[in-house]
């Protein structure tokens, strides 16, 4: 029997025995054992020439096969029911990142779909309805309109959530002709709430700045019937305004009148530091030594009192004196001068709270802006 592997021309497949008469057989190698590999690494077929693949990746078609063949013969799942007899089922291959949604891929790169459970069908399209997080019993009916009573006083401008839980303890404050004095009532909107004589109501937020005129009270009642800020912004606007710290009768100058009861404490409480700035104008020269003093601190009867700033007005004479402070006491700057040995003879302010009054002419008022409000909103 001749050997095949000897005398094979390569890159031809013939062998010697069908070689023509008289011609030469070319010598072979030594034979090489079966699974030896050759110099360019491609596995040795025993003489005979490699093949155009060698070494390349196998078709699809045949990698898919083996893949099947070996999954064949490690599987033991069963046929699915009412496949059909005689044909074997295709095992379901988990591949890398089984059990993420979207079924599986195969080899050929097709998607898989996941078996469904018996009953089940597949979601329908769109999300259902919404369920809320907590359950309906838990939660205590919701009635619409209620707010606390506190808030309602606030709003209506009369003082602070604070200062209304404490006139509500006072029991000062009544709702449709009853007394409250239990903290945390509601109240509607609608409902009849009295303080002081007068009924309130919960209003939209104004913000008016006035430049007060010497003579008029800053107050909002006065039982001897003499002029007060309120006759300057009658027409201001239909809510009821009430002003933010005060102005003595005879000093004029910058006063911020709102029915904002939060924002009002806010401005006035020390704690706060509503700046306040004023032009003063004395009987005489006030000395350099009495400005260092004003700035230092001095002791009045009810307490010190200190000045932030103290300089001559520019352009103007020393009788002429800008004082920055933040105190808020009744008549605080009058009698720190007259305190020096100063009567004062003028006394304007000229700034509060950073706002000014410029362009805004004696006696007349203006609304704030949407900034100016969000500015004082925003203090610290």
């Amino acid at each position: 029997m001749t050997n095949r592997s000897e005398g094979r021309r390569p890159g031809r497949g013939r062998s010697s025995d069908n070689a023509k008469p008289g011609g030469k057989a070319r010598p072979s190698g030594p034979r090489r054992a079966a699974g030896d590999r050759t110099t360019d690494g491609a596995p040795d077929r025993g003489g005979r020439p490699a093949s155009k693949r060698a070494g390349k990746r196998p078709p699809g078609a045949v990698r898919r096969g083996e893949e099947q063949a070996t999954d064949r013969g490690r599987s033991t799942r069963t046929e699915r029911p009412g496949s059909g007899e005689g044909k074997a089922r295709a095992p379901f291959k988990r591949a890398a990142g089984a059990g993420k949604p979207g079924g599986e891929r195969s080899a050929a790169g097709s998607r898989t779909e996941r078996p469904q459970r018996p009953g089940m069908g597949k979601r329908p399209f769109g999300a259902g309805p919404k369920r809320s997080k907590k359950s309906s019993s838990s939660a205590g009916p919701k009635v619409e309109g209620l707010i606390r009573l506190n808030r309602y006083l606030a709003q209506s401008g009369i003082c602070s959530r604070r200062e209304a839980d404490d006139l509500i303890k006072a029991g000062v404050v009544s709702v449709n002709g009853k007394i409250v004095t239990e903290m945390g009532a509601k109240v509607f909107a609608s409902d009849k709430v009295h303080y002081g004589g007068q009924r309130l109501s919960m209003e939209k937020k104004r913000y008016v700045l006035l430049n007060k005129p010497k003579g008029f009270i800053t107050t909002t009642d006065d039982p001897q019937d003499r002029k007060t800020v309120m006759h300057l912004v009658t027409h201001a606007c239909p809510e009821r305004l009430y002003p933010v710290g005060r102005l003595d009768r005879m000093t004029t100058g910058v006063l911020l009148m709102t029915n904002d009861g939060d924002l009002a404490k806010k401005l006035t409480h020390p704690s706060h530091g509503a700046e306040k700035i004023y032009h003063v104008t004395t009987d005489k020269s006030v000395t350099k030594a009495h400005l260092v003093q004003l700035v230092e601190g001095i002791t009045l009867e009810d307490g010190p009192a200190q000045a932030d700033e103290a300089n001559y007005v520019d352009g103007a004479g020393k009788r002429e004196v800008g004082v920055k402070i933040h105190m808020g006491r009744n008549r605080i700057v009058r009698r720190m001068f007259e305190h020096l040995g100063y009567e004062v003879v003028k006394l304007d302010r000229v700034v509060f709270a950073g706002l000014t009054k410029k362009d805004l002419p004696r006696s007349k008022f203006r609304h704030l802006t949407e900034n100016e409000v969000l500015f004082l909103s925003k203090r610290k």
